[in-house]
């Protein structure tokens, strides 16, 4: 019996078949549309089942790599060795509302989440409501956008140790920074989190939202697929704008190009690798330097087998 029948069998133990996928194409689970295949592909819906999947890679000292919505990744083209957990709407994206508090579970779209908090009235997630990511992500980077960010809403995180054991962190121990937080040095998988919110007015917070969405509509090129803005702000600078004067919107290398609506985003044309997008990340990092005297950094992640 091979590692992956005697590992599906031990999966299989607790979750349901639909849960996991051996082999598993990664370009149909990122918003990049673009990576090779995972070993394993597992969908965990509780934090017990997180726990066990940690315990269980662990005795088969397998790599592991903890997704969101996959909306922040590019996946090399060989793939990725080991699992990926990958918290899904589906299976771990329930929400609740208590007076001014909202849970969330790790899988819960960020849209879904800040039309929740509107719906019962609550303001200070109308930011997040054109992010892509989940809920889980969204912590995990600090998301942000439109004088909003995480750090100003989060009250307590439930997470999964990569020993298989279940945590609590308040929002205040989390080091929120700029598109960082705790959670990318401890390798914790974040399973539910709390936000505390304001009272609102509902129309004036829907209307917020609509203006948001409407300003994210126009200016940013959704409908071509991506992993959102592909650079980190350098100090002082706009990535997008840097990138705008140096002249390469509309650059190509391969089937990955410099948007000719935001130059901040990488996208795919249909048909990018992971090394077509890498190659044109390091172009236009090595123009905008020679250019500026500014380096840039990526803001989305690189996971998989180089």
């Amino acid at each position: 019996m091979d590692w992956e029948e005697s590992f599906g069998n031990r999966l299989g133990e607790f979750l349901r078949a639909e849960q996991f996928i051996f082999h598993a194409p990664m370009n149909e689970h990122t918003t990049f549309k673009i990576g090779g295949a995972a070993d394993v592909l597992i969908f965990p819906s509780s934090a017990a089942d997180v726990a066990k999947i940690f315990r269980l890679v662990n005795e088969f000292n397998l790599p592991c790599v903890v997704l969101g919505n996959g909306s922040n990744v590019l996946v090399r083209d060989k793939g990725i060795r080991g699992a990926v957990i990958k918290f899904t709407e589906k299976f771990f994206g329930g929400m609740s509302c208590n007076g001014q508090r909202l849970t969330a579970c790790a899988g819960a779209k960020l849209k879904d989440v800040s039309c929740f908090a509107a719906d019962n009235g609550l303001t200070g997630m109308e930011f997040a409501v054109g992010i892509p990511g989940s809920i889980g992500g969204a912590i995990f980077m600090n998301a942000g956008a439109y004088d909003g960010e995480m750090k100003n809403a989060v009250a307590f995180v439930k997470a999964v140790t990569r020993g298989g054991e279940e945590v609590e962190f308040s929002g205040a121990s989390l080091q929120l920074g700029y598109r960082h937080s705790i959670f990318q040095e401890n390798g914790c998988a974040i399973c539910e989190v709390e936000l505390i919110l304001q009272r609102g007015n509902i129309d004036d917070i829907r209307r917020k939202m609509e203006d948001l969405t409407l300003r994210r509509q126009s200016r940013q090129p959704l409908d071509m697929p991506s992993a959102g803005s592909t650079f980190k702000r350098p100090k002082g600078h706009f990535a997008g704008t840097l990138i705008d004067k140096t002249g390469l919107k509309g650059l190509r290398v391969g089937g990955a190009m410099v948007s000719e609506k935001h130059a901040g985003f990488v996208v795919n044309t249909g048909n990018a690798t992971a090394q077509d997008v890498l190659n044109l990340i390091e172009e236009v990092k090595r123009r905008v330097h020679e250019s500026y005297g500014v380096t840039l950094s990526p803001e989305v992640r690189i996971i998989g087998e180089e």
